[in-house]
């Protein structure tokens, strides 16, 4: 295929570069995964960060905060959260009520433990991640724009626990589990922190919210060759009519791949849609979205594990751009 740069993929590729350069100040060893965090911000998608305890997550939530000029504000899940306590609540002042608006109404929010909220605490934030806005009082209050949402995940503790709704997790534009760093990436990690502050309150924005939006809208331009789209309808397909899940990829899943995959190629400097974006971004973008079968939970497989089969199992198409 003939490498080509599409309207703007430049312009997105640079924006990139600076950010995750910033993050690498201070989050070591895990590219990909830093690429993956600014696809879904460029995709108009959100971020479920699952991994247990210690891995990075937060950091890298406040990381990627800390590079972009966007109002930001922390909401610590706790069994006791309100709603209110998100949304914000109408107090009495001089008179009359006052909304004093809540941490939902900023351009950056980082969502940590997310599964430690109660049911009506997480559901304060499926209106907003799905229409971006809030109803408060009855009253449609639109969130500013851009809006992104990070919501960390602890998969293996589940005391005091309550999982997420399917519905909700199937408003995450994609999930990601950092891992363990390698040695070197720890060593100097802990060199780094040879010190009593975290090195990412010394981060400086790389970027302003005024130029993310319109890269948002460059990102929609990204080609998809109709080989390249039959292929993700074929993967979409294959978990319709797998006998190891009671669930497959639902449409909204597939719109959320296909908007992936033209980030994820902007963010290459890349004016289409490869198949091997599309088969890279398969498995954080299904992930959260399968419902395995109860055979399936007995026998211990895993979502991950039902994705590479299918994968190997769809033939990659001949394709041009």
């Amino acid at each position: 295929m003939k490498e080509r740069e599409g309207p703007g993929s430049g312009a997105i590729r640079a924006f990139a570069g600076r950010v995750r350069a910033n993050i690498e100040k201070v989050f070591l060893g895990k590219g990909g995964a830093i690429d993956l965090l600014i696809c879904a911000l460029l995709a108009r998608g959100h971020v479920l960060l699952e991994d247990v305890p210690g891995t990075g997550k937060t950091i890298l939530a406040r990381a990627l905060a800390g590079s972009l000029g966007l109002s930001f504000a922390r909401i610590q899940c706790t069994p006791d959260l309100l709603p209110a306590d998100i949304l914000g609540v109408s107090v009495w002042q001089e008179g009359g009520f006052v909304y004093r608006p809540g941490p939902v109404l900023n351009q950056f929010i980082l969502v940590d433990e997310i599964n430690r909220a109660t049911p009506r605490s997480q559901s304060a934030l499926l209106e907003a991640m799905a229409e971006g806005q809030i109803s408060v009082e009855g009253k449609r209050i639109p969130l500013p724009e851009p809006f992104f949402m990070a919501a960390t995940e602890n998969p293996v503790e589940f005391e005091g626990t309550f999982p997420l709704p399917e519905a909700q997790k199937d408003r995450f534009l994609l999930s990601m589990d950092l891992g363990y760093p390698d040695a070197a990436a720890e060593g100097a990690m802990l060199e780094g922190q040879r010190r009593i502050s975290h090195p990412v309150t010394d981060l400086e924005p790389v970027a302003e919210a005024a130029e993310i939006l319109p890269l948002q809208e460059l990102v929609t331009q990204i080609h998809v060759e109709e080989a390249v789209k039959a292929y993700l309808l074929a993967l979409v397909q294959a978990t319709r009519h797998e006998s190891q899940l009671r669930v497959g990829i639902s449409p909204r899943g597939s719109l959320a791949l296909y908007r992936a995959g033209q980030a994820l190629a902007a963010i290459r400097g890349r004016g289409y849609v490869t198949p091997e974006d599309i088969k890279e971004l398969a498995p954080p973008v299904f992930r959260q979205r399968m419902l395995l079968s109860s055979e399936a939970l007995v026998r211990g497989i895993t979502a991950d594990r039902i994705i590479a089969s299918i994968l190997d199992r769809t033939p990659i198409p001949e394709y041009t751009a």
